[in-house]
């Protein structure tokens, strides 16, 4: 388990289109994105903010995948 990135949250979610995922709704800051398969997550998108490696790590665990893994997809 190395250290993660702090990512800002338009990363997280261009990360999660590249995947195959589409955003479905949004309700006030938060968005969020589902995968034809059925795997879904929200991503918080609040101005100024970033997405911090303990919520990155639950983004990942979400849909499946290590955080990591789902780093390497930058």
């Amino acid at each position: 388990m190395g250290n993660l990135p702090v990512l800002k949250p338009r990363e997280v979610c261009r990360i999660l289109e590249s995947l195959g995922f589409s955003m479905v709704r949004q309700r006030g800051s938060h968005v969020q994105y589902r995968h034809t398969d059925g795997r879904g997550t929200t991503v918080p998108n609040h101005a100024g903010r970033n997405i911090s490696p303990i919520l990155l790590r639950q983004i990942a665990r979400d849909i499946g995948m290590t955080a990591e893994g789902f780093i390497s997809h930058r």
